[in-house]
């Protein structure tokens, strides 16, 4: 049965029971304190606990007290012990955010940018494992949780990247598409049980996996170039933008995959006014 759940402010979250994944940095950890702000309570997973520690401090600034669950979501065991873990200790669980994802990266842990052609298997087995497997799994064990909720809500961090074309980023860009397909197929297959399911599709976002990316100007530029805005996307701006998918704000809305990239999914005839410098890729 579905509910409609009033409030006087939609925007609100005030007792909600909110699970956010990959809450120990960049937009993960801008979600948590943005739904803290609003009045959830929050348990907090990633693979790093010190990390973790540092975002339940930023939390309890706004009064709350998370929950921490650490766990790599790239062991596929992990995924129901974090969703358990996360719902026995906040009495159930009202709202997933999976925000959790990774590039192929180097040993340094800077993103790889290569070819599919140059790339290697394992690599994009690793992606598919944390990006869609782990998505999966963790909806699969919401799930029981989640039909309890009068105002059950899942959001899966997509990305600009599962929208449009993504040369060198392939194996991202498929994990990221398949996520969309997924929320899609979920918030038919879910509805009737009242949990809505969406994706969120940042664009470029200012953050520590895109470090390489962002402070290496040459290309920072040509990219900003295909973003009619002009400029990168703050944490802040994809908290504030899951907030609202994920609160009574939203509560008629499904199934659906919201663009956060500044224009950049607009076709390029939209582009045709912006000048664009040489491409950083031709040599």
């Amino acid at each position: 049965m579905n509910t409609v759940h009033t409030t006087p402010d939609p925007f609100r979250l005030d007792g909600a029971r909110v699970l956010v994944t990959g809450a120990s940095r960049g937009i993960g950890r801008s979600v948590a304190v943005t739904l803290a702000r609003a009045g959830g309570r929050l348990a907090l997973s990633a693979r790093t606990p010190e990390a973790l520690a540092r975002t339940a401090e930023l939390v309890a600034k706004e009064g709350h007290d998370a929950v921490l669950v650490p766990g790599d979501l790239a062991a596929p065991e992990e995924a129901g012990a974090v969703v358990d873990g996360a719902a026995a200790a906040l009495g159930g669980l009202d709202i997933l955010v999976h925000n959790a994802g990774i590039l192929p990266s180097h040993p340094d842990g800077s993103a790889a940018m290569v070819p599919l052609q140059d790339s290697v298997q394992e690599s994009w087995d690793h992606v598919v494992s944390v990006n869609l497997n782990a998505t999966a799994a963790l909806c699969r064990h919401a799930h029981r949780h989640l039909s309890a909720s009068p105002r059950a809500s899942v959001v899966l961090m997509s990305s600009l990247a599962g929208v449009v074309g993504a040369p060198l980023m392939e194996a991202y860009a498929a994990t990221k598409a398949a996520q969309i397909s997924l929320a899609r197929s979920l918030a038919v297959g879910w509805a009737r049980t009242g949990i809505r399911v969406n994706a969120l599709c940042p664009g470029w976002t200012r953050t520590d996996m895109t470090a390489s990316v962002h402070t290496a100007e040459p290309l920072s530029d040509w990219l900003m170039a295909h973003v009619p805005m002009g400029r990168w996307a703050e944490p802040q701006e994809v908290a504030h933008a899951t907030l609202f998918l994920v609160s009574p704000a939203a509560s008629f809305l499904t199934g659906h995959a919201l663009l956060l990239d500044g224009g950049a999914s607009v076709p390029d005839c939209g582009l045709a006014g912006i000048a664009k410098p040489p491409s950083p890729f031709v040599t």
